[in-house]
């Protein structure tokens, strides 16, 4: 059965690169779903970070990843969690320990992704825009369930979902 992977490589900027990094994916039957790079984004070792999503066997892919280190640099591996949503937090999101909030949701099956925080002011009612990220439908549910209860805890209402998907 195959599964959706990501993996970031750092390559030198020369000819070719890619191509020696998709050769691997493509013998072992991956097949590409995306691939993202910025050639003006450097590395501190003058290298570019490309992101690679591919579908493959699982076992395939343990193949793909040694031969990938034997050669390049490989920053990240991994299963891509496919069920993401967007919250806004409204109320004292800071005062109530945002640490604790998110050390709270966060598990194997579910995490959170990105953040972003608005205080207007010292006592004032702040907002946060979290991102959860989960690796199915069922275990982003069980993370806004967690969400909810913290929330409701510590008096902190929530708007969901702000984006498109769930």
């Amino acid at each position: 059965m195959s599964e959706l992977f990501t993996l970031i490589v750092e390559l030198e900027d020369k000819p070719g690169q890619l191509l020696r990094v998709l050769e691997p994916i493509a013998r072992n039957g991956g097949n590409i779903v995306g691939i993202f790079h910025q050639r003006g984004k450097k590395t501190p070792l003058n290298r570019i970070p490309v992101e690679i999503s591919f579908r493959v066997d699982s076992k395939k892919a343990e193949k793909i990843i040694e031969e990938l280190q034997r050669e390049f640099l490989v920053r990240s591996f991994g299963k891509l969690r496919t069920a993401v949503v967007s919250l806004l937090l409204i109320g004292h999101v800071i005062h109530t320990d945002l640490s604790d909030t998110i050390k709270r949701v966060d598990n194997s099956d579910a995490e959170c992704v990105e953040l972003n925080v608005t205080m207007p002011e010292l006592n004032e009612p702040s907002t946060a825009m979290i991102t959860i990220s989960a690796k199915s439908e069922e275990a982003l549910e069980k993370a806004l369930e967690r969400v909810r209860e913290i929330c409701k805890e510590k008096k902190i209402m929530v708007i969901e979902p702000i984006n498109d998907e769930i």
